[in-house]
């Protein structure tokens, strides 16, 4: 019994699953045997199978449109209940059990249109790995991935995903992020080098080195944002239900006038049949999912179908500097050797020395030799005066690294020291290397402009955005001049965080310049985030404020992303409003054809099923690149 039991629960909740479907084929089966016997053998036969096939769709829509109204929401629904209980009262059998298939069928091609619509979004969340393969001295153990700590070592097997954010412990690694960024070629690490979780082993099995647990990693947060954006409910749906606060009386009221024009309640059914809102119901959230699947393929996570509408009207964009537009970190600018020196040993003295130092410019010249591909010394004695510089001995020489005055208190070189140069440009260090009491070079390190962020603004202005604005804490002059290097309209510098709400609100504050998009990755950027009408934030590093805040969160590293999300944001709202307005168009002037007595209500219902599914079609459009 409990067997029989447990298999009938299993298919009650396969027929829950598959509900709408199975209505549709149920009613288009009444339909087509119903043809068959009004033409070949029996017409009231026929008549009876459409009547039995009209009330098989009115009972299950009876119910929901009266739990809706028992809840005081008039829903679009009540129009077509309106269309089939007129029918079945007036016998146009056939009329109304074409609009039944038309909102079952309409149900099911929707749940496969959405269902294509999310797979970008489905794949992200059916990726997320479940199990990892821990290092216990020798031998290898399965867990959980959320029993993973801080600090295992962790073995990625060939074609896994990887399950928690890392550092490379192996000698190389090919990893494919595809899913993650969307480029499609895998990408070749060394040893050291950052594993982002939910990117695939695209080669040999590696071992790596968790920095962080499996809850608070990169593709946990992009699962987690991807969930909130399958719960968010589309603009248009909720616009659906005002809707038919002003589109129901408007259809009694041409009803009503048709029928006292002519006499003929077949008039009125005529109309209510053709005003049946499936382009609403319909094709506007299928044209806005499929611009969330659009952004997710792109590794654009948009909280919701709002998200697309806010980002598709948006005419200011608000970036903010560090991080955003430039790359946050120290990055080695220039070598220049003074002594004949050749600049990659000069990087290799320093960075070896640097070693040994917490400082956040020693860091960023170590990983630059590491990247370079250069081996380094451990030095000795090593003596360090913290924020200003470090020496130590190595490989038989005394090598320090540090400020020019701090070099000329050691004893290094004196006239030799190099006077302010450009190099010197507000938003640079340069830091000297010195050798055996000389000056050997200098090292010129500054937070560079990001690759992809130097045709940022035009590819903005193209893409319908009139005003572009620089928002900063850093100082007047390393503002002005990262904002004259992007080509921006607006320069606000020295800005702390409350100053950035006021950037974004004075933007609001102008019909010209809103809705407004602010693009952030700090904690000091949350405020302006969620004020802003549209906030996109740079998550690629993982959980932040920014990225709770934020509409829209980009899971790569590239500010590039932006031009996308506002270009994906217009072409789906362009297309759920077209959608709309063409669909409505066409239902509007098809009441009035019925109205006239031009449409009969069997036509009306074919008619409008033709509305649907072009409409429909449209709205898949948003799926495919422009």
């Amino acid at each position: 019994m409990r067997v029989l039991r447990e298999r009938t629960k299993s298919f009650g909740a396969y027929v829950g699953r598959r509900r709408e479907r199975l209505l549709a084929i149920l009613i288009l089966g009444a339909v087509l045997v119903g043809g068959i016997l009004y033409v070949t053998a029996s017409p009231e036969s026929g008549r009876l199978i459409w009547a039995l096939g009209l009330v098989a769709g009115l009972v299950p829509l009876s119910y929901s449109v009266a739990r809706s109204l028992l809840r005081g929401d008039v829903g679009v629904d009540l129009i077509a209940l309106v269309a089939m209980a007129g029918s079945l009262l007036l016998g146009e059998y056939l009329a109304g059990v074409v609009i039944a298939l038309m909102l079952s069928g309409g149900g099911a091609l929707e749940t496969v249109a959405v269902s294509r619509a999310r797979k970008e979004l489905t794949t992200l969340l059916e990726r997320a790995p479940k199990v990892a393969h821990r290092r216990r001295g020798e031998d290898l153990e399965e867990v959980p991935v959320e029993e993973l700590e801080t600090g295992d070592v962790v073995v990625v097997r060939a074609g896994e995903v990887i399950p928690v954010d890392g550092i490379l412990l192996s000698r190389t690694a090919v990893v494919d992020e595809s899913a993650l960024t969307g480029e499609p070629l895998p990408v070749s690490l060394a040893a050291g080098s950052t594993l982002r979780s939910g990117a695939a082993n695209a080669g040999d099995a590696f071992d790596m080195r968790t920095t962080r647990p499996a809850a608070e990693s990169a593709y946990a947060q992009i699962v987690k944002l991807v969930r909130e954006a399958e719960r968010q409910k589309a603009p248009f749906v909720r616009l659906a239900d005002r809707y038919a606060l002003f589109f129901l009386p408007l259809t009694a009221a041409v009803a009503g006038g048709a029928w006292l024009m002519s006499g003929e309640p077949v008039r009125a059914l005529a109309v209510f049949v053709v005003a049946t809102p499936c382009p609403l119901i319909l094709a506007a959230p299928i044209a806005l999912i499929s611009g969330l699947s659009r952004a997710a393929h792109h590794g654009i996570i948009l909280k919701g179908a709002s998200a697309i509408e806010k980002l598709g009207r948006a005419r200011t964009v608000i970036l903010d500097k560090t991080g955003t537009v430039t790359l946050g970190t120290p990055e080695i600018e220039d070598i220049t050797p003074l002594d004949g020196t050749s600049p990659l040993e000069l990087l290799r003295l320093a960075a070896s020395v640097d070693q040994l130092s917490a400082h956040v410019l020693a860091e960023a010249i170590v990983h630059g030799a590491k990247r370079r591909g250069l081996r380094l010394t451990l030095p000795e004695e090593v003596i360090e005066d913290p924020g200003q510089g470090i020496e130590g001995y190595l490989e038989g020489h005394r090598v320090a690294v540090g400020s020019p005055a701090w070099l000329r208190e050691r004893g290094y070189g004196g006239r030799q020291i190099p006077h302010p140069s450009a190099d010197d440009a507000p938003g640079r260090s340069r830091i000297l290397v010195g050798m055996d009491g000389r000056v050997a070079g200098s090292i010129t390190m500054g937070d560079r402009l990001r690759e992809d962020a130097k045709g940022l603004v035009g590819r903005l202005h193209a893409a319908g955005i009139e005003h572009v604005v620089l928002a900063t804490g850093d100082s007047r002059e390393v503002a002005a001049e990262v904002g004259e290097r992007l080509g921006v309209d607006e320069v606000h510098a020295g800005l702390s965080p409350e100053d950035k709400l006021k950037v974004v609100r004075e933007a609001q504050e102008s019909p010209s310049l809103r809705p407004v998009v602010m693009v952030g990755d700090g904690v000091n950027d949350a405020p302006a985030l969620a004020l802003a009408d549209a906030g996109v934030a740079m998550g690629s590093a993982g959980s932040t404020v920014s990225s709770e805040t934020a509409d829209a969160v980009i899971t790569v590293d590239r500010i590039d992303r932006v031009v996308d999300a506002i270009l994906i944001g217009r072409r789906s709202f362009g297309i759920a409003r077209q959608s709309v307005v063409s669909g409505m168009g066409m239902s509007l002037a098809a009441m009035l054809f019925a109205a006239f007595g031009y449409i009969e209500p069997v036509e009306g219902a074919l008619l409008q099923e033709g509305i649907d599914l072009a409409v429909i079609l449209n709205a898949l459009r948003a799926l495919r690149a422009a």
